[in-house]
């Protein structure tokens, strides 16, 4: 849980799980061999950025370059169930002025069932990329 603040510690709490894990699967990504799983109270936890610590100029960040960002929902064989699609499926941030130096990135969830343990969604491979 190194980098990571948490929000919200319901239930059993948060957990690092090897993949496959208890109830997850492998997710594709290349180095990517453990998730976070949520438990049955709600989990949260973010990530600040800070910009300027990761050596971007006051210059490049208040020149406003467009902040993407994309979920998709999928199946056990990674088929479309949901997405955030305002067209594409992104968001991007734009028009935000200047003074960005900071980035929060908070995800989680819980599971639906009220399961004791860690049956709630499984959150890996997250990433913000900056482009300026």
């Amino acid at each position: 849980m190194e980098f990571w603040e948490l929000t919200e510690n319901g239930g059993s709490q948060w957990k690092v799980e090897e993949m496959p894990g208890d109830c997850g699967s492998d997710s594709g990504l290349d180095g990517v061999t453990k998730y976070f799983a949520t438990s049955f109270e709600l989990c949260l936890k973010r990530q600040v950025i800070d910009l300027l610590a990761e050596d971007y100029s006051s210059e490049q960040l208040d020149a406003q370059p467009p902040v993407t960002m994309t979920v998709t929902l999928l199946d056990e064989n990674q088929e479309v169930i949901e997405e955030f699609k305002p067209d594409p499926v992104s968001h991007t941030f734009s028009e935000y002025g200047p003074g960005l130096r900071f980035i929060t990135f908070e995800h989680g969830g819980q599971d639906a069932k009220f399961w004791d343990g860690w049956f709630g969604v499984r959150v890996t491979g997250s990433s913000v990329t900056v482009e300026v």
